[in-house]
């Protein structure tokens, strides 16, 4: 059916929230740290960097599905449904797993494409333009590619390798910094210090790429909360990164935070406490021009998003509007959103009856404060 041997092509895990619609193309499996107390998603992989060859033969096999897809097209544009149906028939359970990839990419615009996995750019970077070019000589109609990549080993790339990916097509790397505090950094084992990510987000602002940032809060637990804050603010300010990304800390199983967690050496923060810290940060990150984003259901109120800078005052007027509900209220909305019921303070009084009704009953049942926050603890681990 296909000129090439291998139908199929690599995909790996994960990827943001906000490449939900990209093309995703694995460079590297795994992660070359591997060991962050809070993580567990590569604990079982080897880290591998893929060959350019290898990479460029996947290129051509989402090239090659591209065609397939678009063979089924009407006069009018539109795909042809039943001439589709066929040819995913004709495919094995693997290959329908890479063409839907495609097809996905293909419906939503084919716009943009995320390199994975964990620190893709531990590939080297002359190798990372090889593929670059040979993508968008590919898919010329790409208007963005981003990638995920550790701040240790942002901090080992050079300006001038930066802004040559940049020439290649690299539009936007992504760093979960998690904290810019040493001491959460080295209490989590992250591998890194604040001054990398510092060194690492000004190079890359430097060569015009765009730099997205995760700040975790929560992760230092109660002993570090506002240390977590406060310094991550400190580096926010130093790189003025395009994007902050909250990621409220959840604990989950078969890590080493877990374990600490389970013989009482680590204490969760509180959902008020984590909400403080968030904050923290808008408070202090100065004239700050980068969009903070809460685009993920673990954070407590989605709502909080916009330039840290010009919508200042707005993002702290609804962390207020919260902490100004009864303590009753707040959690109640806690439980509310841990269960997906809703996104905004705002949102509660559209919940029936019945529903705040139970929600105030497990609310009050519960009244032991390790209690409560190990109990929203274990809803948000369904989301990890």
């Amino acid at each position: 059916m296909s000129e090439y041997e291998n139908t199929t092509f690599r995909i790996g895990p994960i990827r943001p929230p906000s490449e939900a619609n990209s093309l995703l193309l694995q460079i590297t499996k795994g992660c070359t740290w591997n060991k962050c107390k809070f993580c567990c998603l590569y604990r079982n992989t080897k880290f591998q960097a893929y060959s350019v060859e290898s990479i460029k033969q996947d290129i051509d096999v989402i090239a090659y599905y591209a065609s397939l897809v678009e063979e089924q097209r009407n006069a009018d544009g539109t795909i042809d449904r039943l001439k589709l149906s066929r040819v995913i028939q004709s495919l094995s359970q693997e290959e329908q797993n890479s063409f839907y990839v495609v097809y996905n990419w293909i419906m939503h615009g084919c716009e943009s494409v995320f390199l994975q996995d964990g620190n893709s750019l531990a590939l080297k970077p002359d190798r990372v333009v090889e593929v670059l070019l040979y993508l968008r000589s590919k898919f010329p109609q790409i208007k963005r590619v981003t990638t995920y990549a550790r701040a240790e080993t942002l901090a080992r790339i050079t300006e001038e390798e930066f802004k040559a990916l940049r020439a290649a097509g690299l539009d936007r790397i992504h760093s979960g910094f998690e904290s810019g505090s040493d001491e959460v950094l080295a209490f989590i084992n992250k591998g890194v210090t604040a001054e990398q990510e510092i060194q690492a987000g000004k190079r890359i602002k430097a060569a015009g790429i765009q730099f997205s940032v995760y700040f975790m809060p929560g992760i230092g637990g109660k002993a570090l909360s506002r240390q977590n804050a406060i310094e991550t603010a400190r580096v926010v300010r130093e790189i003025n990164p395009d994007f902050v990304r909250m990621r409220t800390s959840v604990v989950v199983k078969r890590t080493q935070l877990w374990e600490e967690y389970e013989k009482g050496e680590f204490q969760l923060c509180s959902d008020n406490e984590k909400l403080e810290e968030i904050r923290t940060l808008i408070e202090n990150t100065g004239e700050c021009t980068g969009y903070l984003a809460s685009d993920h259901i673990i954070n407590l109120l989605q709502n909080i998003e916009g330039r840290l800078d010009a919508d200042h005052d707005k993002m702290l007027s609804i962390i207020d509007e919260y902490f100004a509900l009864p303590e009753l209220e707040q959690k109640m909305y806690q439980l509310a959103r841990r269960q997906g019921m809703v996104s905004a303070v705002s949102d509660m009084a559209k919940l029936p009856g019945p529903q705040r009704t139970e929600l105030e009953g497990i609310c009050r049942s519960v009244t032991d404060e390790a209690e409560w926050n190990d109990l929203m603890n274990q809803l948000m681990r369904r989301y990890i």
